[in-house]
């Protein structure tokens, strides 16, 4: 079975995680941090310019999105950002609330793809996610993005340094080098998700 990742569509955006389509299929999930790059890298992998939403003001993707690949029983979702958006309080606690419930209750999620920035990787936010999806024994793939920010040693060093703190938070976490921009580690992210999903 192989995935086509260019045929993915836009499915539904829900508010809150008991309006999500049927629990069936199997799903893999992108959360992380508001400005890691989160759209940007589901365009990447799809190979599209505007399947999701990019902006740059954080914290945009407010709601679960969902995604459809072919074959159609497969899906990818987008989770709202986390630490960063400039919203009420109010508002990043429904948030929250929409991603632990989606996450914790969710029998199509076969794995999830965590999105930290290379140049600051492991925010306590990170750290949470990182112990939870250990917890609930749930697959993590690790995109450190905007790599191409970073020159090849500091790179290689991020990669390195976030590898071994993994030890202490999600020790059968995976974890590679990203950039959107430059379309590095793409096809490394596609195995990933192909994998789990299959």
């Amino acid at each position: 079975m192989t995935l086509s990742y260019q045929t993915a569509h836009f499915l539904t955006s829900v508010p809150n995680y008991h309006l999500a389509p049927e629990d069936t299929g199997a799903e893999v999930a992108f959360a992380g941090r508001s400005n890691a790059g989160k759209s940007s890298a589901l365009n990447s992998i799809t190979a599209q310019k505007s399947l999701a939403r990019t902006s740059k003001t954080p914290g945009r993707t407010q709601q679960l999105n969902f995604f459809a690949l072919e074959p159609d029983r497969y899906r990818l979702v987008d989770l709202p950002g986390y630490g960063f958006a400039k919203v009420p309080q109010k508002m990043k606690q429904q948030w929250q609330t929409n991603m632990s419930e989606y996450l914790q209750y969710r029998q199509s999620l076969r794995g999830l793809i965590l999105l930290m920035d290379s140049r600051l990787p492991l925010t306590e936010y990170d750290q949470q996610m990182l112990v939870w999806c250990h917890s609930a024994q749930l697959s993590t793939h690790i995109l450190l993005t905007k790599s191409d920010k970073l020159k090849r040693g500091p790179a290689a060093n991020a990669l390195l340094n976030t590898k071994k703190k993994l030890l202490d938070l999600h020790p059968d976490a995976s974890i590679q080098l990203f950039s959107s921009l430059k379309k590095t580690g793409v096809d490394e992210a596609r195995q990933v998700i192909s994998r789990w999903l299959r």
